[in-house]
This record gives structure tokens, sequence and C-alpha cells, in this order.
């Protein structure tokens, strides 16, 4: 665990910060470059995405806050203190949506076609993302004997001396290798909305899996997690999607 990388002139740079802004890079660079392809105004690309990033971020924040709420009154200062690392990785992809689908409509692009493009780059992002939690040591995993663990020394957030779950680490492999799934899905997509069916359909799957070897407090509605609550939510919604078009196909309507 590293929450402080290094010093710069006095200044602390955050690991968690640091890894999340690598991600946002990481991601702008491959959707300019899937954009060019497809014949997209780069200028017009980058200021949506710049939008897109502030909608995630207020998302990610926002739906922190209401998921930290139950706990804010057992012990605020936990929340005060993990608050500028605090992100809800749901929160941020409904507020960069939100902030796409907008942007899209305003410039009259085809929102499926671009939610498309820009799906294997949010994937992208969120394994940045996750190695920022294992460096900030939040988000961690059950206790474990697993002989793939990890131990957190000095850690506001994990338990400190015990051997856990890497699940930030478990986390970050399945984004990446997801987004290596999604690019080469979309060259073969049939219709426009797919790729992004197959981003909710996966990732809920996976993030509903990995919720099981978690332990840190995080929200619950009922027997699951919010996280594996919204994730029931995510994946009837890419079935959806998937089942909408197959009709359409079998119908002639595309």
């Amino acid at each position: 665990m590293r929450p402080v990388l290094y010093k710069l002139f006095g200044i602390e740079i955050y690991s968690y910060g640091f890894m999340i802004a690598i991600g946002i890079i990481a991601a702008v660079l491959l959707l300019n470059k899937r954009a060019k392809k497809q014949g997209y105004n780069e200028d017009k690309i980058f200021n949506m995405t710049m939008i897109a990033v502030i909608g995630g971020i207020l998302g990610g924040k926002l739906l922190y806050i209401i998921t930290e709420m139950k706990y804010f009154l057992e012990d605020p200062l936990r929340v005060i203190t993990k608050f500028g690392e605090g992100f809800v990785i749901y929160g941020a992809i409904a507020g960069g949506a939100l902030a796409v689908i907008l942007y899209s409509r305003k410039q009259r692009w085809e929102v499926l076609t671009l939610v498309d493009m820009i799906i294997p780059s949010v994937a992208i992002g969120q394994g940045f993302g996750r190695i920022g939690c294992f460096l900030a040591g939040c988000c961690y995993g059950a206790e474990t004997s697993f002989p793939i663990n990890v131990v957190f020394k000095d850690s506001y957030f994990a338990p400190n001396g015990v051997h856990l779950h890497p699940t930030q680490l478990y986390s970050s492999a399945f984004n990446f290798l997801l987004a290596l799934l999604l690019l080469w899905y979309d060259k073969r997509k049939k219709k426009d909305g797919d790729t992004l069916a197959l981003y909710l359909v996966v990732y809920s799957i996976g993030r509903f899996i990995i919720e099981f070897f978690r332990d840190d407090p995080r929200g619950a509605v009922g027997v699951l997690s919010t996280s594996q609550f919204i994730a029931i939510i995510t994946f009837i919604m890419g079935i959806g999607i998937f089942f909408i078009h197959q009709r359409k196909r079998r119908e002639g309507i595309v």
C-alpha cells in the first residue's frame, strides 16, 4: 500500500488520484484513436470527453455520499477522511453516460454508435482506477488463506497485518481483459448497442462475483451489497438490449 506516491515541491501526490489520471489519459488516447478512424471531429470528441469526466466524477461522488450515509452516522470521521478517495464506479458510469448522451444529442450523433466506441475506454479507465484502490488500501478484500493475498501495513481503511484477498487487483485484471474483449467484439458486432450490451452483461457478472470476496463497508440491499444489487439491474439491461436486437433481426426490422 502506498497512498502517497511522492511529494512534488512539498505537494503530496496521492496514488489513487494519480492512477485515476493515468486511466483517464489511457482512455482518452484509445477513444481518440477509434474516433479518428470513424471520422469524428477531434475537438468535439475532446470536449465531450472532458464533460463526461466531470459528469463521471460528480456521479461517482454523489453515489458514494448516498451509500456512505449510514456509516457517516456511525463514524463521521472515517467517512470524511475517506471522502477525497471515496468513489462509486456505478455512479461515475451513470454520470459520464448522461453527459455523453446529452452532448451526443446536441451534436446530432447516433448515441449507441458513440457509446459502443467509448465503452472499451471505460473498461480501461476502470482497470487503472482499481490499481489506485490497491495503492490507497480501499475496496479491500476479506481475510483469506489463499496463496494469492496481500497484507496491508499502517492502512486507515484495510485491516493491518491480515492476509486479505487483493480484490482491487482482481477487478483491475478483469477490467483490462474486458476492454480487450470489447475491442475484439466491436469489430464483429451486428448492431449498434451490442458492444454496450456485452459490457453491461460481462461487467455485471464479474462485479457481482468479486463482491463476494470484498469485506469493506460499502452499503447493502438486503443480503446483497449495493454494487451486487445494481449489477443485477445492469445485467438485465444488457440482456434486454441483446434480446431487442435479436427480435428485430428475426422480424427483419434491422
